[in-house]
């Protein structure tokens, strides 16, 4: 037998492709808008706050009081005009190596700022505990189901401290486990609550949060409101002493009312994989409602720092040494929580 032609195969080949092929619709060129449209389009936001501006002046001069905060609308307007700004950064934006986005952290503040002074309305003391630069790990108890008591911390930071600065938060695994919020929180700056990762971000100089309780803390019923769980053996003191960090023990109030867990449904919890599942007031009955936190009212202390960076490294062995300091930490967070709920007049209010 002898071999067909090349060619003959070739052509054979092209016809069989061609009808499988499909017939591919270049796409049209996208319109371009006439330049007085673009104009107005980069002026928007400058007309929007001379409009509204216009509107406060004349509602102040017909009630005589204050209708508009314009402050509040300013940070509104900002923070839409930031978010547009970045979603034309395009793929190629800077982050860490735990996948830390800066810039689109910070654009966010106006809606954190607006849950801090409006929604939870935090009174926040003792800021000036807080280093301007350098490392230290921020202690505090933790509670609410969410993790918003990290947020409000970080938060207090920005909106208080003289010198504004990240912090980035240790959280639990479950939560880093959860499709969406984990790339939220990699995204502002959390990571897995671990201690070479600890190690790692108090080593450039980070503020690091840590919470002892873990799990134990978001998931307790509200009938154990503010009465904290244990720390642990005390790994964060052992890897603030290697460190050189000084702990600032954070007390928080506030957080415990937002959703207040009257029940755990183990069996659920477990079918699904997780630590526990809530039931609230509000928590499966209303769906997606129910994960609306309620408008708390809330207060935060920074206490003085611990100077645990005046210790020699190899203390961070001594294991009496470290739940001694492990104690010390709680304590005095557990003091806080009990002066700060005497000079919260209730529980909203």
């Amino acid at each position: 037998m002898t071999a067909e032609p090349a060619t003959v195969l070739d052509s054979r080949e092209l016809r069989r492709r061609s009808r499988k092929a499909k017939v591919v619709t270049p796409p049209s060129p996208r319109l371009r808008l006439p330049r007085p449209i673009r104009r107005l389009q980069r002026q928007a936001p400058v007309y929007a706050i001379q409009g509204i501006s216009g509107l406060s002046t004349r509602l102040r001069e017909a009630t005589g009081r204050e209708v508009i905060d314009m402050a509040r609308v300013v940070e509104i307007i900002q923070f839409l005009y930031q978010q547009r700004e970045l979603a034309r950064r395009g793929p190629d934006y800077a982050v860490d190596d735990f996948g830390f986005d800066a810039q689109w952290t910070e654009s966010l503040l106006p809606l954190f700022k607006a849950m801090y002074r409006d929604y939870w309305r935090v009174e926040t003391t003792g800021i000036e505990n807080v280093p301007a630069t350098g490392r230290a790990l921020l202690v505090a108890n933790h509670s609410g189901v969410l993790p918003w008591d990290g947020t409000m911390i970080k938060t207090a930071i920005f909106a208080e401290h003289p010198h504004p600065r990240h912090v980035r938060a240790l959280v639990a695994s479950l939560f880093m486990g959860m499709p969406v919020l984990s790339w939220f929180l990699r995204r502002t700056g959390q990571t897995v609550g671990h201690p070479d990762d600890t190690r790692r971000l108090l080593e450039r100089d980070e503020l690091v949060l840590v919470f002892p309780e873990g799990v134990k803390g978001t998931g307790k019923a509200f009938k154990d409101r503010y009465r904290l769980r244990r720390f642990g053996r005390g790994g964060f003191v052992a890897t603030a002493i290697r460190a050189g960090a000084p702990i600032i023990p954070v007390s928080v109030v506030g957080s415990e009312e937002i959703y207040p867990m009257i029940a755990d449904a183990t069996p659920v919890a477990k079918f699904f994989g997780l630590p526990y599942f809530p039931i609230t007031p509000t928590w499966p009955w209303l769906g997606i409602l129910g994960m609306i936190p309620l408008p708390s009212k809330w207060r935060i202390q920074f206490h003085p720092p611990v100077r645990t960076e005046l210790f020699q490294p190899a203390s961070a062995d001594d294991q009496h040494l470290v739940m001694t300091v492990a104690d010390e930490v709680r304590n005095t967070i557990q003091k806080g929580i009990y002066d700060n709920l005497k000079l919260r007049r209730g529980v909203f209010v």
